[in-house]
């Protein structure tokens, strides 16, 4: 279950049908595939891309994370929900 902004819970059905239309055969992050995977087994490697899932890049997922690790992926992280408040493209990362 996740919680939203306006506070309604929500299934894993919904959310799945929020995502659906937003599939894509292409990666949209320029930094993936990684070379090669960390010593903590961060990263992913090109015989992995083929297997994921991937989303046009159209929604705002709210998070906690304990920390940003030295690859700069997010350790422990929490979905909370879906924000709507702003454009995808005004998000940043946060340091």
């Amino acid at each position: 279950m996740a919680q939203i902004q306006n506070r309604q819970v929500v299934s894993r059905r919904r959310l799945i049908d929020t995502m659906r239309p937003l599939l894509s055969s292409k990666c949209p992050f320029d930094n993936l595939p990684t070379r090669r995977r960390s010593h903590f087994g961060e990263g992913i490697i090109a015989e992995e891309m083929k297997e994921l899932c991937w989303l046009k890049p159209e929604l705002i997922a709210q998070v906690s994370f304990s920390e940003w690790t030295a690859y700069g992926l997010l350790r422990h992280a929490t979905f909370h929900g879906l924000r709507d408040d702003k454009e995808p493209r005004a998000i940043v990362r946060e340091l």
